[in-house]
């Protein structure tokens, strides 16, 4: 990546973002391990805008976020990506409460946060609702790639924010490749503008029908991943 994703922010975006950050500052909860605003919009807010590299994340209209914790990658992609419809997935109470406080805050009025499993939701109305799907350090690959697919459409994607490459990891998605309909795609190094010095995003897309077997109950993708 050679350009700074936050200098495109929009002034509303930047405000909105900047809204959330300062509420995470005072939030007495623990919804974050990072929460002084300056490193936090390194570590949450530029980390996030890497995603906007991704060819078919940027012009999504339907996206999700899976275990948006206090609600990064999804808000901050909300705000930089005003035309998107963007679902916030996330199991815990107290990080939903305080997505919800954010949306309210910033303004953000094309998120929304979803108390549930992604499975939950998979099965329900989301399944195949979304063009992407975004996951940022919830999970080994494929268990990512296992959650994403019953809720994307055929050729959508996931983009999963990882660390340092892992061989195994890697070679364990290929091998589950198939079985889950999940293609990898592409890896693209964004160390520079990262929270992470060694982040990389993982591109896998969608290559066909959701497979009948999707989603498991919740639990089992982490517990038993394929490959």
């Amino acid at each position: 990546m050679s350009h700074d994703p936050a200098a495109e922010l929009e002034p509303g975006a930047r405000r909105a973002l900047e809204a959330v950050l300062s509420l995470l500052a005072d939030e007495r909860v623990s919804v974050s391990s990072v929460t002084e605003p300056a490193r936090a919009w390194k570590v949450h807010v530029a980390d996030s805008l890497t995603g906007l590299a991704v060819p078919g994340l940027s012009d999504a209209s339907a996206l999700a976020d899976i275990g948006s914790g206090a609600g990064f990658p999804g808000l901050v992609l909300a705000a930089a990506i005003p035309a998107a419809k963007v679902d916030l997935i996330e199991s815990v109470g107290r990080k939903c409460e305080f997505i919800q406080r954010a949306i309210a805050t910033s303004g953000i009025a094309n998120a929304r946060v979803l108390s549930m499993r992604s499975e939950e939701l998979a099965a329900a109305e989301g399944r195949e609702a979304y063009e992407a799907v975004t996951a940022r350090a919830v999970g080994r690959l494929s268990t990512l790639a296992e959650l994403a697919s019953p809720l994307l459409r055929d050729g959508g994607i996931l983009v999963a924010w990882k660390g340092r490459r892992d061989e195994d990891e890697e070679t364990q998605l290929a091998n589950a490749s198939e079985a889950l309909a999940m293609k990898p795609e592409q890896i693209l190094s964004v160390g520079p503008y990262a929270g992470s010095e060694h982040r990389h995003l993982h591109v896998i897309r969608k290559s066909g029908p959701t497979p009948e077997k999707l989603p498991r109950r919740p639990g089992m993708a982490k517990k038993r991943p394929f490959g």
